[in-house]
C-alpha cells in the first residue's frame, strides 16, 4: 500500500489531485484511517506489533503529501512569475478616494495638544441616567436644562424609576472619572452629545470636548494658562488673545465664558488679533458640591473644567459656515473640506493639515 500511495502522490499534477489522494488515504473514510480504527479490535499482542507500522505509514504519507504540495506551489509560482507581467506605463484608476471628516481630524488635533499637556482621554456612555447627566452636576429638578425642549428623554425600561436621557454634554464622563479614579486627575472627554436644536450653528447631535483637572491648590490661573496654551496650539498663532467674562454654570463656581480675539482677513473672521471678540468656551472652577457628589473632599481637592464644541472649532479653523453640512454626507463637501489619511496631527509638524 505504501508504494502505491507514494506513486499516486508523485503522479499528482495539481493541488486538487493531490488533495484527492490525501482524502483517500487520511480522510474520515481513508484507507490509513481505516487501519488506525482497526487497532481497537485487535488483541494486545497483535496491536503492539501492528500499531508502529500503521503510525509509521501515516507519517510517511503525511510527509510525502507535504513535500509534494510545496513542490506544486513552487512550480505554480514559477509559472506565474514567468508568464504574468504588469505594464507599469498604464494609467492607474484608483477609484473614489475617501477623506477624513473634519470632526475626526479636529478630535485628533485636540487629543495631540492635550496629551502634550499631560491629559488622558476618557470616554463614557451616550445614554445616561439623570443622576450623571444632571443631578451629580448640581442641576436641581427644576433646572431649565432638564426641559423636554432641550433634552431627548427615552422611554423608561421596566424597573426604572425615571427615564434615561441622551447625554446633553460630556460632563457625565467627568463624574464617572472622579468616582473611579483617585486624584490627581487630568482628562479630556470628547464625544457626541444631543440637544433638541437645529439651525445653521446648532444640530440635534454634535460633538463636544470637555476638560477636567482635579488636584490640590488648583486656581483660576491654572485654568487661564491651560486655555491660552491650548488655543494658541490649536489655531497655530501666537497672537491669540482671550478674555474671561463672569458667567453661570451650575457645576462650576466661579464660572467664566471665554472669548477669543479675531481679525478680519479677506472679509472673514480669523482667530488672532483683537479686532473683535467671539465666544468659544465655557469654563470655571469645579463646584465643591460636584466634588463631594463624587466622594471626594472639596476641602482637600479643587479643580477646573472647561468645554467647547468640536464642530464649532472646526468651523472657526477651517472656514465652514454652516454646521448642518457636517452631517449631510455630501461627497462634494467631504472632498473639499476632508483631510488625507496621512494628514496626522503632530505638534512637531503642526497640528493643522
Amino acid at each position: 500500500m505504501s508504494d502505491d500511495l507514494l506513486d499516486q502522490i508523485a503522479a499528482a499534477g495539481s493541488l486538487q489531485a493531490l488533495d484527492a489522494v490525501r482524502v483517500a488515504a487520511l480522510g474520515k473514510s481513508g484507507s490509513i484511517t481505516a487501519m488506525l480504527k482497526s487497532l481497537g479490535a485487535m488483541d494486545p499482542a497483535t496491536r503492539a506489533a501492528e500499531a508502529p507500522k500503521i503510525h509509521a505509514l501515516r507519517e510517511q504519507i503525511s510527509t510525502a503529501l507535504a513535500e509534494r504540495k510545496t513542490a506544486l506551489e513552487d512550480a505554480e509560482l514559477d509559472r506565474k512569475l514567468a508568464t504574468e507581467t504588469i505594464d507599469l506605463s498604464l494609467p492607474v484608476d484608483t477609484g473614489p478616494r475617501g477623506t477624513v471628516h473634519p470632526v475626526s481630524q479636529v478630535m485628533d488635533e485636540l487629543a495631540e495638544i492635550f496629551a502634550d499637556l499631560g491629559f488622558s482621554v476618557a470616554e463614557g456612555p451616550e445614554i445616561e441616567s439623570q443622576w450623571y447627566n444632571f443631578s451629580a452636576l448640581n442641576m436641581p429638578e427644576n433646572h431649565p436644562a432638564r426641559a423636554m425642549q432641550d433634552t431627548f428623554y427615552l422611554e423608561p425600561r421596566e424597573g426604572e424609576d425615571e427615564p434615561r436621557v441622551l447625554r446633553t454634554h460630556t460632563s457625565p464622563v467627568q463624574i464617572r472619572t472622579m468616582e473611579k479614579t483617585p486624584p490627581p486627575i487630568r482628562i479630556i472627554a470628547p464625544g457626541r452629545v444631543y440637544r433638541s436644536d437645529s439651525d445653521a450653528t446648532h444640530t440635534p447631535m454634535f460633538h463636544q470636548i470637555e476638560g477636567l483637572v482635579i488636584d490640590r491648590a488648583i486656581t483660576l490661573g491654572h485654568l487661564k494658562w491651560t486655555l491660552e496654551t491650548f488655543l494658541k496650539a490649536f489655531f497655530e498663532r501666537n497672537d491669540v488673545a482671550i478674555r474671561m467674562r463672569p458667567s453661570y454654570f451650575p457645576f462650576t463656581e466661579p464660572s467664566a465664558e471665554v472669548d477669543v480675539g479675531y481679525s478680519i482677513e479677506n472679509g472673514r473672521r480669523v482667530v488672532g488679533g483683537q479686532d473683535g471678540w467671539m465666544e468659544v468656551l465655557g469654563s470655571g472652577m469645579v463646584h465643591p458640591r460636584v466634588i463631594a457628589n463624587c466622594g471626594l473632599d472639596p476641602d482637600e481637592w479643587q479643580g477646573f473644567a472647561f468645554g467647547t464644541g468640536v464642530d464649532r472649532l472646526a468651523m472657526l479653523k477651517y472656514g465652514m459656515d454652516d454646521l448642518r453640512a457636517f452631517f449631510d454626507g455630501d461627497i462634494r463637501w467631504l472632498k473639499h473640506y476632508g483631510f488625507r489619511a496621512l494628514d496626522v496631527p503632530t505638534l512637531s509638524a503642526g497640528v493643522g493639515a
